[in-house]
């Protein structure tokens, strides 16, 4: 290795551990699910050989798998959503589970039994218990769409909304010089900087003041999480924290939506100890009037055949 190639290895040394150049494994964050499980049968023994397809209810995407020796099967970079699972092999009976939802890096595990019959029959069994998360060692948190769209905002800053997921707070808003809508929170202790941000599997974060880049408004945005303690490589270079957001994907049929939010002082109470003004006689509203427009466009669930 001559002089200035070592020269230039060092600097880029440098610059990855500092964080200022992205790593792989930052690269690597996706804003998708897995899903795993065993396939058995009604005594126990594993079923190898067994057909698994999962089927996102909202957009028709089909991914099929076989189980291995040891019964398993593995769906990674499932998108966000609902699902329906089926199992089948020759001689049992297709085992059918729907109620699946994902959430954004979930990687629940669902195990199936097959009981003796025919392809023809089925078993169904419709998702009503919390899917279970063993493979994570991390704790985490998913603010789902209906709170995000329902529950009141400040001018409407979803950044707001970090602070429900659990041992977060807000310490302070990010200087003028940083862009609208970015907060420092602190996460189980741990330092606001220390807080990644992904948005659709993308880096987020403000590389001046490593806090947060403007997201997008509520409605749409479908959901995020916020996970910390025992945090997977994937969250690279910032250790407090991982806030993983993702926005609405689409499905089959395309429509349009447009709104508007009006807070006005005419539909506020006046404060009983506000100042009376003197050409009225009467006390002085709090003059509020803001109008926010926007919109975006929206996909309908996939039509039944």
């Amino acid at each position: 290795m001559s002089g200035v190639t070592r020269a230039w290895f060092i600097v880029l040394s440098v610059l990855v551990f500092n964080g200022l150049v992205p790593t792989p494994a930052a690269w690597a964050q996706l804003a998708t699910a897995e899903l795993n499980g065993r396939v058995t049968d009604s005594s126990g023994a594993v079923l190898p050989g067994a057909t698994v397809t999962v089927t996102q209810t909202a957009t028709g995407l089909v991914r099929s798998d076989v189980t291995d020796a040891s019964g398993n099967y593995l769906f990674s970079a499932l998108p966000t959503g609902p699902y329906r699972l089926e199992v089948a092999l020759q001689g049992f009976k297709t085992y059918v589970q729907t109620g699946i939802v994902l959430q954004v890096g979930a990687t629940p595990t669902i195990n199936a039994v097959l009981a003796l019959g025919t392809l023809e029959e089925s078993v169904t069994v419709e998702a009503a218990a919390p899917l279970v998360d063993v493979r994570s060692a991390g704790i985490s948190n998913v603010v789902e769409q209906q709170r995000i769209v329902e529950l009141p905002l400040q001018g409407r800053q979803v950044t707001d909304l970090l602070v429900i997921s659990g041992a977060a707070v807000q310490q302070a808003t990010v200087s003028a010089r940083g862009f609208p809508g970015g907060v420092n929170i602190s996460v189980a202790g741990g330092l606001p900087t220390g807080v990644g941000y992904t948005l659709d599997g993308a880096t987020h974060n403000n590389p001046q003041q490593n806090a947060n880049l403007p997201l997008p408004f509520p409605d749409a945005l479908q959901e995020f999480s916020v996970a910390t303690s025992g945090l997977s490589a994937q969250n690279g270079m910032h250790s407090g924290a991982s806030v993983n957001a993702v926005t609405k994907s689409g499905t089959n049929n395309l429509h349009g939506n447009g709104f508007e939010f009006l807070r006005d002082h005419r539909f506020n109470a006046t404060n009983p100890f506000a100042a009376i003004d003197p050409k009225t006689g009467k006390r002085r509203d709090d003059g509020l009037l803001r109008n926010q427009f926007g919109g975006h466009g929206v996909h309908s669930a996939v039509k039944s055949q």
